[in-house]
């Protein structure tokens, strides 16, 4: 054995019988009744001490994800500036007109027993003339072509989880719920505002709950064209988009 690996050893045998030592000398002081206080005490600094950075952990995850959901936000009113900008810049001269039997849902049509039909977007043909300004709504900061029909039956969609949702909400609270619709229920109550109060409004689960649309990115283009026309207006808050019937 070289003598290095010799003086390694001893090194450590020594620093183990120092360290043993230290610790009945720490064990006899305990026994102390003068020194037994100051080491409950300690012990109870230590717990408090503890406590606080357990405390300060929870704080910093709290902060971290609050972080998080404000460069999420950023990123998504960044987007909405650069659709707002382009819409300035590309806004038709002349807003189509195209007579259809599609609407937003009646909020009288919510208290009738009867159920509500929505009826179907009717397609005509136009002109040759008419055709270039009507048959298909074209934004070009979006990158997307929509006709008409498409955007119609999108209306006819939130139309029929307004429908939907309001049904269950307007059912007396002592009534007979199913655990599914009394869970809605409680959610539809949670997500309202004091700026939503007194309008129809839904967000994306309402329209994956009662409708099978796509919550995609044509989707929300046509939520934007919707906005542009004044039908819908958004209330944020809490993490939650709210799309309120105007």
């Amino acid at each position: 054995m070289a003598s290095s690996d010799l003086e390694q050893i001893c090194s450590h045998i020594n620093e183990k019988i120092g360290n043993i030592k230290k610790t009945l000398s720490l064990r006899n002081c305990g026994q102390e009744p003068a020194l037994k206080t100051i080491l409950n005490k300690i012990g109870d600094e230590i717990i408090v001490v503890n406590e606080l950075l357990n405390k300060l952990e929870l704080e910093i995850q709290y902060q971290e994800q609050t972080n998080h959901s404000l460069k999420e936000l950023y990123k998504s009113l960044e987007e909405d500036y650069k659709d707002v900008e382009h819409l300035k810049e590309n806004i038709p001269p002349h807003l189509p007109q195209v007579t259809v039997t599609q609407t937003f849902v009646n909020v009288s049509d919510l208290d009738s027993e009867e159920p509500v039909k929505v009826e179907e977007p009717v397609c005509t043909k136009k002109p040759a003339k008419e055709q270039k300004i009507n048959h298909v709504l074209i934004y070009r900061y979006m990158k997307l072509r929509l006709t008409h029909c498409q955007i119609n039956d999108v209306i006819k969609e939130i139309n029929k989880a307004v429908l939907s949702k309001y049904k269950i909400l307007h059912q007396p609270k002592k009534s007979a719920m199913s655990s599914v619709a009394r869970n809605l229920y409680h959610r539809f109550i949670d997500e309202e505002t004091k700026d939503t109060k007194g309008h129809y409004f839904v967000v994306e689960a309402d329209i994956k709950e009662f409708t099978a649309l796509k919550v995609d990115k044509r989707f929300h283009v046509i939520l934007n064209i919707l906005r542009h026309c004044r039908r819908l207006s958004e209330v944020r808050g809490g993490g939650l988009t709210r799309y309120v019937i105007t």
